[in-house]
């Protein structure tokens, strides 16, 4: 539902009441809540409309023009109330109020009688991107890709004695019977914009961020459980003593389970591998030689394979994504904006120097960019979103 589906004298007489501060009917109130209820970007459009900052964006964009003319020309079954009921400035407040709403909805105003030859262009809608979802690309054995978002649940692929199925966007795998031996390996990827949830052939759950992947066999039949991941994956290793659980890291970092639960942050474009230990214990080797984490401590990995261990590590902060939230407490800009990038599917760019800004609090990963943006802005920091997916950071 937007504009389109009510006519001049429905929502845009309410939306002028609104605005004027007159007091809605019932019926009015309900057909404004409904139109609310049907998009999320009517209500951003609605919010926005109130702020006296873009309302003052606006009349400066329109002050060379006869507001009062334009009002009475677009809306004349409601020029005489108005006259009646309000002051000049006023009236040209609330006409403004109005003119917003349309304009940000990207509609044209229409002279009355007539339905193709529009009278005013209006502005494009505002750019705005909405958040990721859950989703992943499953490749199989065969080299097939499965796209995971738009498949229901059921059984997937049968591959060499196991079931690959999906159940209430989780994947897993069930024993299906006797194998040939040949180990064969599946493949999870999250592409930017997605987080996924999997569980591997042994009961090991693993959580997926944005722009990560996993690789494993559809049985562990060796020695060993061994996995590949890149990107950010959160484990809750299944026990086992007699077959240890075992994370290569990029081919550069390997880390080795001694207990459950464990996050794994290694994107190529942040400082370093870090491996978070929340339960158990975990072995991580570097090239100066390993080291064994408790709960709260960090392993941080370098580029060039130094490691360093970081007691009373910010446990929430490194799980927030889990979690559906952005943790920004004591982020950097840079740091801010490569989570955004990659929840987003953006490009970022600096206009001149990156501001100098360090962040705190959380905002939710459900909201759109624009809804993100507002909230990072009280560190006077200006952004602006252009077409194509790109963020511009301004000075």
């Amino acid at each position: 539902m937007d504009f389109k589906d009510f006519n001049n004298g429905d929502i845009v007489s309410i939306l002028f009441r609104l605005a004027a501060e007159e007091e809605l009917t019932a019926e009015e109130r309900a057909k404004l809540d409904a139109w609310l209820n049907a998009s999320a970007y009517n209500r951003l459009v609605l919010e926005e409309a109130q702020s006296p900052a873009l309302l003052r964006e606006r009349l400066r964009s329109l002050e060379n023009t006869d507001g009062q003319a334009l009002f009475e020309k677009t809306f004349p079954e409601m020029a005489a109330p108005v006259v009646r009921r309000m002051p000049l400035y006023r009236r040209w407040w609330a006409a403004a109020s109005v003119l917003l709403l349309l304009f940000a909805g990207g509609y044209f105003l229409l002279k009355p009688g007539h339905s193709s030859t529009p009278d005013i262009a209006v502005a494009p809608p505002p750019v705005d991107i909405m958040p990721g979802k859950k989703g992943a690309v499953l490749t199989l054995a065969d080299g097939r890709e499965v796209v995971l978002d738009s498949l229901g649940n059921g059984i997937i692929a049968n591959q060499n004695g196991t079931q690959a199925v999906l159940d209430n966007g989780k994947l897993a795998y069930n024993d299906a019977g006797e194998s040939s031996g040949e180990i064969q390996y599946n493949k999870t990827t999250t592409p930017r914009g997605r987080q996924f949830r999997l569980q591997l052939p042994d009961g090991t759950l693993v959580w997926l961020n944005a722009e990560s992947s996993i690789r494993y066999p559809t049985a562990f039949e060796g020695s060993d459980r061994k996995v590949e991941i890149t990107g950010e994956a959160y484990f809750e290793v299944a026990k086992n003593v007699q077959k240890p659980f075992l994370v290569s890291i990029n081919n550069q970092t390997e880390v080795e389970v001694l207990g459950t639960h464990f996050n794994v942050n290694a994107y190529p474009n942040e400082n370093s591998r870090n491996t978070t230990l929340f339960e158990g214990a975990v072995r991580v080797y570097g090239k100066n030689g390993p080291a064994v984490l408790k709960p709260g401590q960090q392993a941080q990995v370098t580029a060039t394979g130094d490691l360093a261990v970081v007691n009373g590590t910010d446990l929430d902060k490194a799980i927030a994504w889990k979690n559906g939230v952005f943790n920004f407490r004591g982020s950097t800009l840079e740091e801010v904006m490569r989570q955004l990038a990659r929840w987003y599917d953006i490009e970022i760019i600096y206009e001149g120097k990156v501001p100098s800004r360090r962040f705190n609090g959380e905002i939710g990963m459900d909201l759109s960019l624009a809804q993100v943006l507002k909230g990072l802005s009280v560190m006077q920091v200006n952004f602006r979103i252009e077409e194509g997916k790109r963020l511009v950071v301004m000075p």
